[in-house]
C-alpha cells in the first residue's frame, strides 16, 4: 500500500467538494445543456483529472501516477455504457431535458458514495484473499462474452429495486413539479417522478459497479489510486453524456473495443493472481503496457465507429431518429404510471411547468 500524505487526501476531497459546489451553482437554474456548454464542462473535468494525475506522479512516483492514469482512463471508457442506460431511463420517465442535469448531479453524488464503499470492500478482500482475483477475472470474462454476443442485460427502470422500494416507502405522483423531489398534496408528502429517476440512476450504477470494480482492482489494489481515479471519471460523466447525447448510436464498435479491454484486464488479473498464489516466476503485465493497450483499443474503436459509412438512403429516416435527444426514446417506453398526464407528454425542450 502506498504511503499517501494526509494533505493529498485533503487536496482530493477539497477539489471534489469545490468542483461539485461550483457545478451546482452554475446549474441552479434548470435549462437545456447544449453541446458547447457540455464540451466546456467536459474539458474542465478532464483537465482536473489530468492535473491531479500529474500531482500523483510528482508526489507518489511514476508507478502510482501510471496506475492512476490507467485506472481513470479504464473507468472513463467503461462508463460510456452508462450513457446508454441514462438515455433509456430518461426516455422511460419522459424527463424534460432541462431537468436532466439535476438528476445526474445527485446521481453522481450517490455513485461517489456507493463506489467508495464497494472499492473499500474490494481492496480489503483482495489484500487478505488474493485468490479472489480469479473470481474477478471470471466476472470480466463473462462480461466480455456478453459484449461480444450483444447479450447485454435488459434494464427496466420502472422495475428496478430502487424504484420499487421508493414506491413502497412513499407515494410517487405522476406529474413533475419543476426540479423538486418532494411536494405536499392535501397535507401529504409525496415524491415526484424526478426522485424515482434518481433512484433508477443509482440502481444502474450498482449494476455497472459489478464490472468496473474488479477491472480497476486489476490496475491497482491501493485505495487512494482506485478511488480517486474512479471519482474523477464519475465527475465527468454528466458533461460527457450531454456532449455525446446525439452521437451515442454512432459508436458502433465501442462495445467490441470495451470487450477487448475487459478481456485484457481479465488476463491481467489471472496473471496477477497466479504470480501471487502459484509462483513468482509467472509474469505480470506492467501498468505502462495496460495503459498503452487501453488507449490504443479505445481510440481504434472510436475512430472505426466514426469512419463507418452511414446507413443506406432507403432507411434514411432511422439515423435522424437516432440522432435525436436521448429522451426521444420515450416514444418506445410507457411512462412510469399507466395514466400519462399532459405534463409528462410535453416536448423535452418545453420550459418546466409549475406544480399543480
Amino acid at each position: 500500500m502506498l504511503e499517501v500524505p494526509l494533505w493529498l487526501w485533503g487536496a482530493f476531497a477539497a477539489t471534489v467538494v469545490v468542483s461539485l459546489t461550483v457545478d451546482l451553482l452554475a446549474h441552479r437554474t434548470a435549462h437545456v445543456i447544449g453541446f458547447k456548454e457540455a464540451a466546456a464542462w467536459s474539458g474542465l473535468w478532464v483537465g482536473l483529472a489530468l492535473i491531479f494525475g500529474a500531482v500523483v506522479f510528482l508526489v507518489l512516483g511514476a508507478t502510482a501516477g501510471t496506475e492512476y492514469t490507467t485506472a481513470w482512463l479504464l473507468e472513463k471508457s467503461l462508463s460510456v455504457d452508462n450513457l446508454f442506460v441514462f438515455a433509456v431511463i430518461f426516455g422511460y420517465f419522459r424527463v424534460p431535458r432541462a431537468y436532466q442535469h439535476r438528476v445526474l448531479f445527485f446521481g453522481v453524488i450517490g455513485a461517489l458514495v456507493f463506489r467508495g464503499i464497494f472499492l473499500a470492500l474490494g481492496v480489503a478482500v483482495v489484500s487478505r484473499f488474493t485468490a479472489v482475483l480469479f473470481a474477478f477475472a471470471a466476472v470480466l470474462f463473462y462480461s466480455t462474452y456478453k459484449l461480444l454476443k450483444d447479450e447485454k442485460e435488459s434494464f427496466d427502470p420502472g422495475k428496478s429495486f430502487a424504484v420499487r422500494l421508493l414506491r413502497k416507502i412513499m407515494p410517487v405522483r405522476d406529474e413533475y413539479a419543476g426540479t423538486k423531489f418532494f411536494v405536499k398534496e392535501a397535507g401529504k408528502r409525496m415524491a415526484t417522478p424526478l426522485l424515482a429517476v434518481v433512484a433508477a440512476i443509482e440502481a444502474a450504477d450498482l449494476i455497472f459497479a459489478v464490472d468496473s470494480v474488479p477491472a480497476v482492482l486489476a490496475i491497482s489494489d491501493d485505495a487512494f489510486i482506485v478511488y480517486t481515479s474512479n471519482a474523477f471519471a464519475i465527475l465527468g460523466l454528466r458533461a460527457l453524456y450531454f456532449m455525446l447525447a446525439g452521437l451515442l448510436d454512432r459508436f458502433h464498435y465501442l462495445s467490441k473495443g470495451l470487450a477487448i479491454i475487459l478481456a485484457f484486464i481479465g488476463v491481467k488479473l489471472v496473471l496477477q493472481a497466479s504470480h501471487k498464489t502459484i509462483s513468482t516466476s509467472i509474469p505480470e503485465i506492467p501498468s505502462p503496457v495496460s495503459l498503452a493497450v487501453i488507449v490504443i483499443v479505445l481510440a481504434g474503436s472510436v475512430v472505426l465507429s466514426l469512419r463507418r459509412r452511414p446507413v443506406a438512403p432507403h432507411s434514411a429516416a432511422a439515423p435522424n431518429e437516432k440522432a435525436a435527444a436521448p429522451n426521444d426514446a420515450a416514444a418506445e417506453h410507457p411512462g412510469p404510471e399507466s395514466g400519462a398526464h399532459a405534463e409528462q407528454t410535453q416536448e423535452p425542450d418545453d420550459p418546466p411547468r409549475p406544480a399543480s
